[in-house]
């Protein structure tokens, strides 16, 4: 006879389940969001607010003056450069190392980007905002950890080739969110500091093609590097790319140096980057915006773009390509699931907060109707796409309950 597992196993394994997964990293960005919403609104807001922007020193002696700053361009940097060697390593040998496996992933969120661009400006020309076009691209990104998350809670229902398939969506996601930083949000250039951030790119490539094997002398190069493009006028962020690029594919062992940092790097990135990010950045306080500021033409456009934009482009690039025969849909996935995914990637919490932030740089109200927006958006889509997949997968040990007899 079998033995019946208890009430508080049969309520718990699914929790735990869920924190010891890959998942957990989304599901902590969760927390930390609602934990960044709770302190802006709360007696501690003040405190909060100053944490963050209040005046470490003259921006004369540094511009990075305060802590916001030290974590958007700072700790951010070393991010990127985690999601530079991930690239790296799935373009040349991971799961985008060939043509057929690039065509479906590039198409997706090729298309998952257009649309929401396209849906945010269409709310914005509607409104007369035409003043807030530079925040197109606010709506175009993915936040895998968050929305690895909310698949995590699905546990097994979920067909392993759509988890796989909105990896991958979400990495060349991130090649896309990079150039679109790099293109459109750069401020003036100076070109002497430009100079110096393509030489010493140079001397990393060189290290590269010799087979250099230190970890040291890369590490030094990509400080400088993220010294010289801090102060070029290009995001600081970009070196973080940059050098990650330039890592060899080699090293001791089975392990190259590439796949040696991206796991020594990645959980400090999930589990203290993005986090402290998210916290420095997703608070706003409601109650200086009010209703008025929550269902404004930003936030609106933005919500839009991610929850209706988002799902618009994926869903449709997917079945174009495999109606025309240009790529197959994933593998043992219904079309029912394949659209929950294309509703879950209008999640976009880490990299759509960093653009808003780029795209209205100075203007506080914008960044903070950007931010409801970002949120409402998310949030939207973490819940209708949860139902969805709930709704149309069936978990593989589903039977009736035997309490329900």
């Amino acid at each position: 006879m079998t033995e019946r597992p208890s009430v508080v196993r049969l309520v718990f394994a699914p929790v735990r389940a869920l924190f010891v997964s890959d998942a957990s990293a989304g599901i902590l960005l969760i927390f930390v969001a609602i934990a960044a919403m709770l302190a802006a609104n709360s007696p501690l807001a003040e405190d909060y607010h100053h944490l963050f922007h209040g005046l470490m020193f003259d921006a004369s002696v540094f511009k990075l003056n305060t802590l916001h700053l030290w974590i958007n361009d700072g700790l951010m940097a070393i991010f990127f450069f985690v999601v530079g060697l991930e690239v790296k390593r799935e373009w040349i040998e991971g799961q985008l190392s060939s043509a057929d496996q690039r065509k479906m992933p590039v198409l997706a969120a090729g298309a998952g980007m257009i649309f929401p661009a396209l849906v945010y400006l269409f709310f914005v020309n509607a409104e007369g905002a035409e003043g807030l076009t530079r925040g197109w691209a606010i709506p175009a990104a993915t936040d895998i950890a968050f929305a690895m998350g909310v698949l995590g809670l699905l546990g097994n229902r979920v067909p392993a080739s759509l988890r796989l398939f909105l990896l991958t969506v979400a990495i060349v996601d991130d090649i896309g969110a990079v150039l679109v930083i790099a293109l459109f949000y750069t401020a003036k250039i100076k070109l002497s500091w430009l100079i110096g951030a393509a030489v010493v790119t140079g001397i990393m490539y060189a290290m590269n093609k010799m087979k250099v094997k230190a970890y040291l002398p890369f590490i030094i190069a990509a400080l400088v590097l993220w010294f010289f493009v801090l102060n070029s006028g290009v995001h600081a962020t970009i070196a973080g790319v940059v050098a990650a690029l330039t890592i060899p594919m080699v090293g001791k062992d089975d392990e190259t140096m590439v796949e040696t940092m991206e796991h020594s790097l990645a959980p400090w990135s999930a589990y203290l980057i993005v986090p402290v990010f998210g916290f420095a950045n997703a608070g706003v306080e409601l109650g200086d915006l009010g209703m008025a500021g929550v269902f404004a033409p930003l936030p609106l456009a933005i919500a839009a773009g991610l929850f209706v934009g988002k799902q618009l482009g994926i869903f449709s690039a997917i079945w174009a390509a495999d109606k025309v025969g240009f790529a197959p849909r994933p593998e043992g996935a219904s079309w029912p699931e394949i659209w929950g995914v294309s509703i879950l990637c209008g999640i976009g919490f880490t990299m759509s907060l960093f653009i808003s932030g780029l795209a209205f740089a100075g203007n506080t109200l914008l960044i903070e109707e950007a931010k409801i927006g970002i949120l409402m958006g998310s949030v939207i889509s973490a819940v209708v796409g949860f139902t969805i997949l709930r709704l149309t997968t069936a978990h593989p040990d589903d039977v009736r309950s035997p309490y329900l007899d």
